[in-house]
Parts: structure tokens; sequence; C-alpha cells
């Protein structure tokens, strides 16, 4: 046996050989993250294109489907997880069974101010989607206490690229504008979930969720005093390729899913989802080119459950709606599949199938923000 000394001053050597290795592929991040920033400050008055996105629509009635409210949980946690594995841009919540029962319908303030009444399954969908995405240290700003959010405990967290640590070193982040005030009112701050609360150039209201680009990203900088400019939450998938997480809105019809896009164009590629529909396996890999892609889920009734409520829609199939209208599994051994289950096997079908027109860079973000010991 060793003596105790000896074996004590070997454990020693290691642990200072560790720290050194850990120091020094943290200065190399914090080199590389630094290039990163500096091309896009010799670049940034370069106009760039968008990049190309893809939408999914998911009807709300899965969760009315659901046994219990913890099911309804879990299952609305499965579209969110779904949707960040396959970075998809937005998801829509849409009401594919129409006003039956008005006692199922809440009132909300819609985008011109006025009252609306949207189905309570629509609200919750999309509540739990939101809550899933939004940064863990931002959710306290967010989402008070709420019975949508009852059982958010039982949820598997996205760990979502854009969910970072309090150590993590990266130039772009969330964050919420704060109360603390700017001498002369030159500025804001901003708590992006960081030692120290971010000042940002521009006076913004309080409460704000926003997207900051830190101007120095290391190890010291970190713990200091920062300084970062508010961008548009597009700009860190444009400029780096990282996936930034999606959006979340409800069309209250089938017609709305397209009417209400937030792309001035549209979608310029929309395929529709059911088993009525033609064998995926007659699309040729990489034949589906498109800039806003939009791929629409049915609920238990299919898509012609909604179209039959729609009164704007004046055609009497669902395959007339979309550029394809595709089986995903055309050999199914099971009578109906999921929405839930019909979402990561589509998603991942379809990555053989579609082609961006405008490709986002390629970015590891595991080389760049290592995995924390939490997940």
């Amino acid at each position: 046996h060793k003596p105790w000394r000896k074996l004590n001053l070997e454990k020693k050597i290691l642990r200072k050989k560790f720290k050194q290795e850990k120091l020094l592929k943290s200065v190399e991040r914090a080199k590389k993250l630094e290039e990163i920033a500096k091309t896009i400050e010799q670049k940034k008055h370069e106009v760039k294109p968008a990049v190309s996105t893809i939408s999914i629509a998911v009807p709300s009635s899965i969760l009315e489907n659901a046994q219990s409210a913890e099911l309804r949980t879990y299952v609305a946690g499965q579209i969110a997880r779904a949707a960040c594995i396959f970075q998809i841009d937005e998801i829509i919540v849409f009401d594919d069974i129409g006003i039956v029962d008005p006692r199922k319908y809440r009132k909300v303030e819609g985008e011109s101010g006025e009252e609306e009444m949207v189905r309570a399954s629509c609200l919750q969908l999309a509540r739990i989607l939101q809550y899933l995405e939004c940064p863990q240290y931002l959710r306290k700003f967010f989402f008070p206490l709420h019975k949508d959010l009852q059982y958010s405990g039982l949820l598997n967290p996205l760990d979502a690229p854009h969910h970072l640590r309090q150590q993590s070193l990266f130039m772009y982040r969330e964050g919420v504008v704060t109360d603390k005030k700017v001498k002369d009112d030159k500025g804001s701050y901003v708590n992006a979930g960081l030692f120290n609360d971010v000042l940002v150039d521009q006076p913004l209201k309080n409460g704000l969720r926003v997207t900051v680009r830190l101007n120095n990203v290391n190890t010291t900088a970190i713990k200091k005093k920062l300084k970062g400019i508010v961008v548009p939450p597009s700009e860190p998938r444009i400029e780096t390729g990282i996936y930034w997480g999606y959006n979340v809105r409800i069309a209250r019809s089938l017609s709305q899913i397209f009417t209400k896009s937030p792309y001035k164009k549209g979608y310029d590629l929309t395929i529709g989802t059911s088993d009525k529909g033609s064998s995926i396996h007659e699309v040729e890999n990489k034949s589906l080119s498109y800039n806003h892609a939009l791929i629409v889920f049915g609920g238990l009734k299919g898509l012609e459950a909604p179209l039959e409520q729609d009164e704007k829609l004046k055609v009497n199939e669902p395959k007339l709606l979309f550029d394809h209208y595709l089986n995903v599994v055309p050999s199914q051994g099971s009578r109906t599949i999921r929405t839930e289950e019909a979402l990561l096997i589509s998603l991942a079908v379809f990555q053989e199938k579609l082609v961006p027109k405008v490709k986002c860079k390629e970015f590891d973000f595991r080389e760049h923000i290592p995995q924390s010991e939490d997940t």
C-alpha cells in the first residue's frame, strides 16, 4: 500500500491537472465565441435573408381526449419535446371542434384588443408549450400560478440551446427588462439569468422579454458589469445557426392557420397528414423545397371535422387545401395513430424529404455550451 501522504499528493496533482484542463477548455470556448462575435460585428451591415422555417399545426382536441389533467399536461410536453428535437420554428394550436359546447370556451383579449371566445383546450395547450419554451430563469416573470400549469412538474425539460445556465458562456441570451433605473434614462437593465443584470442602450418597457447580444463573453467579464444590445429573436439562428426555440400562436379555425401566418407571403409549402393521403414513400428524397413550410396534423376525427366546421373554406376535401396530402405510415398495424405519435414519425420522415431554400449554419451547441450536471 502507498503511504497516505503520497496518495494525497497524487490526488492533488490530478485535481490540479483536471482544473487546468477545464480552464483551458473554457478559454478555448471563449476564444471561439469572440471570433464569432467579431465576424458578426464585421458583417452586421450586410442584409442577410432569414433562414427557412418549419411550422406545425396541432389540434387542441388531443388534450380533450386525454383521460386526466396529468395526462393532458404530459401530452403537451411530448409535443414540445418533438418540436424542440426537430428544431420547429412555430407551433400553431388550432380549434378542430368548433363551438359545440360554449362552456368549454374562455374569453380572452384578441390582437385588436377586443374580447374573443377561445376553446379552453387551445389555451391550455398553448400555455404549456410557451411555458416549456421559456428559459427556466424567466418563468417566474411570465408564468404566475395557473391551473393549466398545475402538473408542469411532471414534464421533461426541453434542455434547448437557449435555456442557458448562469455559468454558460454564449453571446446571446433571453432576458426580461427590469424596473432598475438607468442614469438619465439612457437605457435599461435586463435580467438575463447571469450574476449581474445586462445594461442595454435603449429604454424599454419593464417586464418585456428580449433577446440580448452581450458585448463581451468570457469567464471574468461575465461576473462583472455587463453591456449588450437588444436584437431580434431571429438573429441568433441567422448569425450562428443555433436553434432558438419556437413561437406559439392560436388559430380559432382551420382557415386561420393559413390566413394568420406571421410571414408576409405566407407558407410556400403546405403539407396535410392523413391516413387517407398518398404514401410518403412516393415522395422523392430532397424534393420538397421550401422557404416557410407548414405541416398540419389532424385529431381523432382527422382534418375532415375542422373543415366541416369552417364556413370560410369552400372546398369539400381537406387534400384540396394543401400542396401535398400524405400518409406517413401507409402500412400501420394499429387502427389509429395518436397525434403525438404521428408528430414524431412525420418530423423524422420529413427530414429526408424537405430542402430549405435558405439553410442555417451548422452549429453544434454541445461543443460551445456544455451540458450541465442537472440534465
